[in-house]
């Protein structure tokens, strides 16, 4: 499952609340790596990759975010893996309560 919205701040801010969710706001989820694409015109592209562990999946996943306003408005994309154990990979909704941390993080500034 991926996660699509669009948000009324611009990608750092957005950038800043994510991280601070999910590093501060939980025990194991840590910033593995951040990469920013400066545009002209205040555009600016922020691609950061997370990981995390959960119990329930019985070991760590992944979580990346990509949050863009190449287009004029902030967009935020994130998908979330390597969850589970096993031939089907089965992670007891731990991928889609990863991707939730980013949605509950901007909620207030969903559009």
């Amino acid at each position: 499952m991926a996660l699509d919205m669009r948000v009324s701040l611009h990608p750092k801010q957005a950038a800043e609340i994510v991280n601070n969710e999910i590093v501060n706001g939980s025990v194991t989820g840590e910033l593995i790596d951040s990469y920013v694409i400066n545009g002209d015109n205040d555009k600016l592209c922020v691609i950061s990759v997370y990981d995390k562990h959960y119990y329930r999946a019985g070991n760590r996943l992944t979580l990346t975010v990509v949050i863009d306003n190449m287009e004029g408005v902030t967009k935020v994309h994130c998908i979330s893996g390597g969850g589970g154990e096993g031939f089907f990979r089965f992670d007891w909704g731990a991928a889609e309560s990863f991707e939730y941390c980013v949605e509950n993080a901007l909620s207030k500034y969903k559009m």
